[in-house]
């Protein structure tokens, strides 16, 4: 196994997702795929800044490590995903983290204010289950396998 690959293997990934359906299917598409990764899921975007600045029931930093990328749903409920990447972005402790927005809107507003966040890449969930699998596969590909990530530091 290369190096690259065991880096990709061993890739923190924090999904920010409400939907407890796409984050079993996520769960399990990264599971099985050609990427392996740990993936940790929070429900909202409270949950994933007490995540990132290891708060609350996240505050073990060993047992909830910094990700090396973030995954945000853009509508959630108590912080949207828009206000998780711009607070994420504003902090200079965690504005080195990749942040992928993975959302059914395709609305120009959230797709242009998301870029103008500093979202790395803006990938719309596809409605029909077998496209949602497959951008879930490409989207692990691309970034644990093919992309350099920055390194985490402890938190």
């Amino acid at each position: 196994m290369s190096e690259m690959e065991s880096a990709a293997q061993s890739a923190v990934v924090l999904l920010a997702e409400d939907n407890e359906a796409d984050q079993n299917l996520a769960r399990r598409v990264l599971a099985r795929g050609m990427v392996r990764c740990d993936l940790r899921i929070v429900s909202n975007g409270e949950q994933a800044m007490q995540y990132l600045r290891s708060e609350g029931p996240f505050a073990d930093g060993e047992a909830n490590p910094r990700p090396h990328l973030l995954l945000l749903d853009i509508h959630m409920p108590r912080m949207s995903g828009l206000e998780v990447l711009r607070a994420v972005k504003q902090d200079h402790s965690l504005r080195s983290i990749p942040t992928v927005m993975l959302t059914t809107s395709s609305a120009d507003e959230d797709l242009v204010g998301s870029y103008t966040a500093g979202c790395n890449s803006y990938v719309k969930k596809p409605v029909d289950l077998p496209e949602f699998i497959q951008a879930l596969e490409q989207l692990g590909v691309y970034w644990l396998k093919l992309v350099a990530l920055p390194p985490v530091d402890v938190h």
